[in-house]
């Protein structure tokens, strides 16, 4: 379900700022700990909304306006993965309930939760030249990895994915 991640599951990697480290998005533009949360329950436009609340975020957070061409691609990653993300929940479920943010300094962490029973996963095998079905496969080629949770009291699920913070 999840693509290559360059360190194993819960070890997101060298510390930010250190050897390596680009003078493009210096370590304390990058937030650590910091989440931000949408509520998107019974609202018109979700894809957009949330769009923009990423957007906003990455603002504030220093990845916009971007500095250089890494930093760019980075922001545009995290907001085709929120459109898509959202957009299947518009689809296969309810509709969205909320979308969560999530920057850890090394790693952003997207998270929309949903009251639909189905799970995502990329068509196999992929064709291109079809219309749809390119949401999941898209968010599985830009993200370091993305999986599903299955609410507790068994209503519902979050779809997580997590991109990598600009370095």
């Amino acid at each position: 379900m999840s693509t290559t991640r360059p360190y194993p599951p819960g070890d997101l990697g060298p510390e930010s700022g250190g050897a390596g480290a680009s003078a493009a998005a210096p370590a304390a533009a990058i937030p650590a700990g910091q989440i931000r949360r949408l509520r998107l329950a019974g609202t018109r436009g979700a894809v957009a909304r949330g769009r923009d609340f990423a957007r906003q975020a990455l603002h504030d957070w220093g990845w916009l306006p971007a500095v250089g061409a890494d930093q760019r691609a980075a922001a545009e990653d995290v907001l085709l993965v929120v459109s898509e993300l959202v957009t299947n929940a518009c689809l296969h479920a309810e509709g969205p309930e909320e979308l969560r943010l999530r920057c850890t300094g090394k790693v952003l962490r997207l998270e929309v939760s949903d009251l639909g029973t189905g799970s995502p996963a990329p068509r196999s095998p992929h064709r291109p030249g079809r219309p749809g079905g390119h949401g999941m496969f898209i968010v599985q080629r830009l993200c370091l990895d993305w999986g599903v949770v299955r609410n507790a009291d068994g209503a519902g699920k979050t779809v997580w994915a997590e991109l990598a913070a600009p370095s």
